[in-house]
């Protein structure tokens, strides 16, 4: 019995690291007091950096807790992806909070909280530790949305936040107990062998459609997708950055097993699911950006719109879809966080600024950032040989040899689309008069900047060994 809790435990030692690493942080910023922001921020960052060393280095495969949890090669993969946002966020997000007297402790502790949440969401393997891990990570969000106490518009985009997500856990509870009812089981492996072994029933259905809501809004897909555009202009830029990137990690990996593993039997239901979510997103998101004047409201749109072309892959259903959705999870971290901290340099002597129209001539004042940024545009659009092109490339394959040919031309046309607004903003940065250059841009974000802009553009010679990689995660399910 020792030995199986032994057992257990090691296989969550990066869960377990963040949880105790976390709580005792608390503790050194409670005494510490208001000025311990910098250590708390710092001890955080290498917190999380041991974790990813555990993960991504000391891999262990196995299940835990009556397969409760579970780790496997795919549940590695993308928690090294959920690892990577979370400390290139918080790295981000330190020069910002000095500027804007956003240095609150709490910040990088509900980071890590989260970040244990999300950890258990990929490898969670039952539908109880699924709404668990998943309402731990929500409850730290729901609170860093908001955590500029005298910002309006932050405390706004955190109530939004709340409400929204409350309902959605609703959704995602009477879901599982739909499902529950129906098959007798809350693990996913007892699911799968009930909905195998028996025909398939109505009640299961709408449990299925329920769960999907409930994880649709943790992604952003529509029509789940209402909190997204102000949530992201409201909360603080670095926490925005944050929502984009590594929630977005653990949302589409639970929503992967779910799918491929757990309602494996039943495919064709949710497959009608996926790509009518996955449709909706990228015309929303292709269609609804045009207009947006306001860069992070922009980028919110985008993220619905890439969420989308994730989804494209999952709809296939199959391996190759799988190992779509890894790659392009990846490549969207990467370009997200290149984006977001060229945001964060968004500053002048007055502080920061968030309208397109502030970008007007950077290629003159600024133009090894200018070239970055259009560079991480063109990715976003898709444009090859950028990485952004291959992402899609997968995950449109994938959806081509499942025969699902009419989502693969939807999600080309509004790539097309979508292409419009990013172009946008590289002709104001190339062709329109200047209005004032930035103030130098911080080392922190220089590195991530120049980092992900690296990374985009060279992925034509990175791109094997993470395909490589992807692909023996994806395994995992088949």
């Amino acid at each position: 019995m020792q030995t199986d809790m032994i057992a257990n435990l090691t296989l969550m030692a990066p869960e377990l690291l963040l949880a105790v690493g976390a709580m005792a942080l608390l503790m050194v910023g409670a005494f510490s007091g208001e000025k311990s922001y910098k250590l708390v921020n710092g001890l955080s960052i290498i917190l999380l950096l041991l974790a990813l060393v555990l993960v991504a280095v000391f891999p262990q495969q196995g299940n835990a807790f009556g397969r409760a949890f579970i780790n496997d090669s795919f549940s590695g993969f993308m928690k090294v992806l959920t690892l990577a946002g979370s400390i290139v966020t918080l790295i981000m997000s330190s020069g910002f909070a000095k500027s804007e007297k956003f240095d609150k402790f709490e910040f990088p502790i509900l980071i890590l909280l989260a970040n244990v949440g999300m950890l258990l969401m990929i490898s969670a393997n039952d539908t109880l530790s699924l709404y668990l891990s998943l309402e731990l990570q929500s409850l730290a969000l729901y609170v860093v949305a908001a955590i500029n106490r005298d910002s309006v518009r932050s405390t706004e985009a955190g109530l939004k936040y709340f409400v929204l997500g409350a309902l959605s856990s609703g959704m995602l509870l009477y879901g599982i107990s739909l499902v529950y009812g129906f098959t007798g089981h809350t693990g996913f492996e007892g699911i799968a062998q009930s909905l195998a072994s028996s025909e398939r029933q109505l009640g299961v259905v709408f449990g299925l459609v329920f769960i999907f809501a409930g994880l649709a809004f943790k992604i952003s897909a529509v029509p789940f997708h209402m909190w997204t555009p102000d949530v992201y202009e409201g909360a603080p830029t670095p926490v925005t950055a944050f929502f984009a990137t590594a929630p977005k990690m653990a949302a589409m990996a639970l929503l992967t097993r779910v799918s491929v593993d757990t309602f494996q039997p039943i495919t064709h239901d949710w497959q009608q699911i996926v790509v009518f979510i996955a449709i909706a997103s990228m015309i929303l998101g292709a269609f609804a950006a045009i207009g947006q004047r306001n860069i992070k409201r922009l980028m919110a749109y985008s993220s619905i719109s890439h969420m989308g072309y994730a989804l494209v892959g999952l709809a296939a259903g199959t391996q190759v879809g799988v190992k779509g959705v890894a790659i392009y999870m990846l490549i969207y971290l990467v370009t997200t966080l290149g984006t977001f901290a060229f945001i964060l340099a968004m500053r002048r002597k007055d502080g920061n600024v968030e309208q397109i129209s502030d970008l007007a001539g950077l290629s003159r004042t600024n133009p090894i950032m200018a070239t970055i940024l259009t560079i991480l545009m063109f990715s976003l659009a898709g444009i090859p040989p950028l990485a952004g092109f291959w992402g899609k490339w997968y995950t449109f394959l994938a959806a081509m040899q499942a025969n699902l040919y009419a989502l693969a031309i939807i999600g080309i046309v509004a790539s097309v689309v979508g292409a419009f607004y990013y172009l946008r903003i590289i002709k104001i940065m190339w062709f329109d008069e200047p209005v004032g250059g930035f103030v130098p841009v911080a080392g922190e974000l220089r590195l991530v900047l120049g980092a992900s802009g690296l990374l985009v553009l060279l992925y034509v010679l990175i791109g094997g060994p993470i395909s490589t990689y992807a692909e023996a995660a994806s395994k995992s399910f088949f």
